[in-house]
Order: C-alpha cells, then structure tokens, then sequence
C-alpha cells in the first residue's frame, strides 16, 4: 500500500495518491491530471476510483478530466448532485482498492455532501482518514460557503459539523493519520496549522474544535465567530466542480496565442479584458502597461486572482516573463479563470520598444517613508487580524481583499502612502487604484517587514470597549 500527498502550496491544498495491488484512488485532484497518470503507470498500476469530499469552492478539482481520460469512476458522498455521470454514495458504503478498503464516512457541515473517507488496511484495521474539509489540523471547514445553495444558515451548517465530528470522527482512534484537503494559508478556514498531516490523537489535544467539554452552542459560536466573506469566485467554482468544465489542454491552446503589441492593444480595447501582469513587482513597479493588473506568478497567485478579480468568465491578456505562460494560464485554470485570451508576445520588452504609452508606481524604502512619515497618510492592505497585531500608528486599514470597498477613503489631492507587510500586495492594492483612476499613492518597497526596522513608531489595535 502507497499513501502519497501531492501539496500544492500556491493553493495550500492536498491531494492524494493511494495504490494497492496495482490499482489506484485519487482524493481531490487538481485541474492538471497527467501527473497522477504517470505516477499510475509508473507503478504499473490503473486509476480505479477519483474520491471527492466534496464540491469544493477555492479550486477547480481535475476529477471531470481525469475520469475521461482513465475511465475512472468519480465518487461523492451522500446528498450530492452532480451533472455528470458518479456514484453518489450512502453512508458507510465501501470502495474496494487492491487489498484495501476506503469507507465512505458522510459528514456533513462544512457543505451537506461533505464526506470523511476511511482508509482500512489489507488486515481490516484502520489506518487513515481523509477529511476533505471537515476537519483540518487545528481547525474545521468554514459552514458558511454553501449555505445559499443550500437554503441553510451558516449556523445551522455548523450544528451539523459538530454532530459529525463526534460521531464519525472522534470515537475513531487516536492512532490514525488525518490527512485534510488544506493547510494554513487557505480561506476554506480560519486557523489552520502549517503542517499538512497529523495524528487524530494530536488533533484530539491540539484542535479547539474537537474539545470533549464543548457544548454544541459554544462550537456553532467558535466556527461561526469571525468569519470574513469568502471570496466572490467561490461559487463560481462550485458550479465548474459541479456541472463539469473544459479540460486544461483546451484551456492552455486557448490562451497560448502570441500578439504583437499593436494586436495585443487591440485586444484589450475590443474585448475590454483585464490585463494582467504576472512579472515581479520590482518590474511592474519600474514600468507597465497602462490600467493592467499586477499579481506576481511568484507570490499567492490564485486566490490573489480569485480575490482581486473576481468573475472567472473575464476575458483575460497575460503579460508575463519568457517561459512562465503555461504556468500561468495551469495556475489561473485551477481556481477557473479559464479565458485566457491571449499573450503579449516579446513580454513588456516588446512593448516598450513598440514605443507604446507605459506607466509607473511611485515607490520609496521603509527607511525613506520613516523620514517623511507625517507628510501623508498611510493606508494598510494587509489582512485585518495582521493590522490589530501591530501597525503604525494612525495608518488607516483598507484590506486588500476588500479594497474596492474602501475607494472612497484614499484621498483624491495629496500623496498618501500603501504597504502591506513585504511589498507584493502592495503592488497589488497599487495596480487595482491606478486602474480605477487613482494615481496619488506612494508604496512603501519593503513593507511593514522594512517598518518595524526604522523605529517608526506602532501600536496594536484596542477594541473600542477595552478603552478607558
């Protein structure tokens, strides 16, 4: 028997490769399949079973490819509803897998269809669980991402979840490995651990949410407490794991068409798509293509798409590095921006030489912005819980994720200054206002990172209630 995890940091998600006596089972997969291919004939083995735990929200998953391609079956838990042909299993059934088994274990809270998959060895004994998003380490899936399509309260989602882990999961033993579908750093949830694979003893100990005095009240308040809006291309994905998708070879030629820049230009005009500019942001910042967007291949580039963009049918002109185009098009297909138009051929190079217009963003060190700090105001794009641990003081935040909800806060006369903690979402945040119009901003190169080494002066957030 082989358990494999295939992690994928940019997305912090994991998939699974699990093979026994030559067939194989994939849980989760991503939108690019030829890897799990290889590694089957590799092992000499056939992809028998493709577990979903659930229609996910923040990827597209590769199951609708990869059962086309290997004849595989695709399975989900009970209550789920695909467009395309699956089994739907019930509560409890077995999936036999070379000289193991994988046991459907239905539970629900997360999303209705949420299902925990059993792993027994070839002497019966349980080895492994595999918890999609019901229960990551140290934390659980958010309740609130299907409660529309489901008609169903984030609270009543959250009742359920606790009901599922301590009756499917809990009792189950200490020495079994829970392998989740997502470490830290996804918006599936709130506090996740940076590992990516754990005892469920440890997580017994270590995980708020499998406490053996928690009430179901004070569970539903815990999961509940906090949570930010999930992202706007998150049901959007849900559809495409639903009702299926194009495959990634057809999504790749798509969007693998070189333009000159006259061409490229055209484009952008006529079909008023976004252009979006994956160099790094010490580039982008020296010089870009006027209105583009920036967000780094090198950084959080899905869910930076996903967050910033929003509505997976745009069309889409990339504006990258040599060599880094397929990457781009791969990654922005696994969160289901599939429109990828076209590229500008010669990348930002041929476009200067083309003697377009470029524009620039004005940027200054930490230690520059500490000697003229009270000169303008200062605006934080970094997530809320990283301005309530330590900002400067009188900066005002105005989270990346939700900048478009605070336009109206920059000033219109006057220079103000955009940082977030290293330099890349500022970009980010800088790219996104000069697109809409607004050109006063200064950005901070380093980032609170630089900061916090000039002495500028910082506190931490106070509730209002916790002042005298």
């Amino acid at each position: 028997m082989k358990i494999e995890q295939i992690y994928t940091g940019c997305l912090a998600q994991g998939a699974y490769y699990i093979e026994s006596k030559g067939e194989v089972a994939i849980i989760d997969p991503l939108r690019e399949v030829d890897a799990y291919i290889q590694k089957a004939e590799k092992d000499n083995a056939k992809i028998k079973y493709i577990f979903e735990t659930h229609f996910h929200a923040d990827f597209v998953s590769g199951h609708v490819t990869l059962a086309k391609k290997t004849g595989a079956s695709i399975v989900y838990g009970p209550t789920a509803k695909p467009s395309f042909e699956a089994i739907t299993a019930v509560d409890g059934q077995e999936f036999k897998l070379g000289d193991i088994t994988i046991t459907v274990l239905h539970t629900p809270g997360h999303t209705m269809e949420s299902s925990t998959y059993l792993l027994r060895d070839e002497k019966g004994e349980d080895k492994a669980i595999f918890t999609g998003d019901t229960l990551f380490l140290g934390d659980v899936g958010r309740p609130d991402l299907a409660q529309k399509a489901a008609s169903i309260t984030q609270e009543d989602l959250a009742a359920l979840l606790f009901d599922s882990l301590r009756t499917k999961i809990i009792p189950l033993s200490d020495d079994l490995m829970v392998y989740p579908a997502h470490g830290a750093g996804s918006a599936c949830g709130k506090n996740m651990m940076k590992e990516t694979m754990d005892t469920l003893g440890n997580q017994k100990k270590v995980n708020y949410a499998l406490r053996a005095d928690m009430t179901k009240e004070e569970f539903v308040k815990e999961v509940t407490d906090g949570l930010l809006p999930p992202p706007q291309y998150f049901p959007l994905n849900v559809k495409m794991n639903k009702e299926g998708y194009d495959d990634i070879d057809v999504v790749l030629n798509r969007g693998s068409k070189g333009l000159s820049p006259d061409a490229f230009e055209t484009a952008a005009n006529e079909t008023e798509a976004i252009v979006l500019d994956v160099r790094h942001q010490s580039k982008f910042v020296e010089g870009h293509i006027p209105r583009s967007i920036f967000i780094g291949i090198d950084g959080d580039f899905a869910p930076w798409v996903g967050a910033m963009i929003a509505d997976v049918n745009l069309p889409i002109l990339i504006v990258s590095e040599e060599g880094r185009l397929e990457e781009t098009i791969t990654r922005l297909s696994r969160v289901g921006f599939d429109n990828t138009i076209g590229y500008l051929e010669g990348g930002f190079e041929a476009w200067k030489k083309a003697g377009k217009q470029i524009d620039t963003i004005e940027t200054i060190s930490s230690a520059e912005y500490a000697k003229h700090l009270n000169e303008n105001p200062t605006f934080d794009v970094r997530k809320p819980g990283e301005y309530e641990a330590e900002h400067v003081e009188n900066a005002q935040s105005t989270p990346l994720d939700y900048l478009n909800d605070h336009l109206a806060e920059f000033p219109s006369k006057g220079k103000f200054y955009l940082h977030c903690a290293g330099g890349y979402r500022s970009v980010i945040a800088a790219s996104v206002l000069k697109s809409r119009g607004i050109h006063n901003l200064i950005n901070i190169k380093e980032g609170m990172n630089g900061i916090l080494k000039t002495g500028v002066p910082t506190t931490a957030y106070i509730c209002p209630s916790e002042k005298k």
